[in-house]
């Protein structure tokens, strides 16, 4: 179980280490690293540390989501939508904070600013064909299925 093999470095004594709302919630929350309270205007990001490095088990990927209560609350999300962390990555995790309301946002230190999930992964082996199988669906997408 990943649980039992997830190694977390703290870079900063300020880091909080990622908690998990209740016993069954799929994502542990990242806590901002900041100095102060900071503000984050209309249509701007700003990239916030987490004070934290991970050894991320290979086979794993760490998926970097919004909260939803942040995002409905503040109007702010990751501005890459989902971050990637690969298992090879030993850098602080940061979250780049979009506001995407019409009013400055602010975020205080150790506020919980992301939600991260830690899945395994398949890689594939890409084969170039030059004609694909046929289904039902064929090239139908963006809402052809209703």
């Amino acid at each position: 179980m990943l649980e039992d093999k997830l190694q977390i470095k703290k870079l900063d004594e300020r880091a909080t280490i990622p908690t998990y709302g209740t016993i069954d919630s799929a994502a542990a929350d990242l806590y901002a690293v900041l100095d102060s309270e900071a503000t984050i205007e209309p249509g701007e990001m700003l990239m916030i540390g987490t004070g934290l490095a991970m050894a991320i088990p290979k086979g794993y990927v760490g998926l970097v989501y919004a909260r939803s209560s942040l995002g409905s609350k503040k109007g702010l999300a990751p501005a890459n939508k989902v971050g990637v962390i690969d298992a090879d990555y030993r850098g602080e995790v940061k979250v780049p904070l979009f506001n995407h309301s019409k009013i400055p946002q602010t975020v205080s230190p150790n506020e919980r600013i992301a939600q991260i999930i830690f899945t395994p992964y398949l890689k594939a082996n890409f084969r170039e064909v030059d004609e694909l199988d046929t289904t039902e669906r064929g090239e139908g997408g963006f809402g052809s299925t209703n």
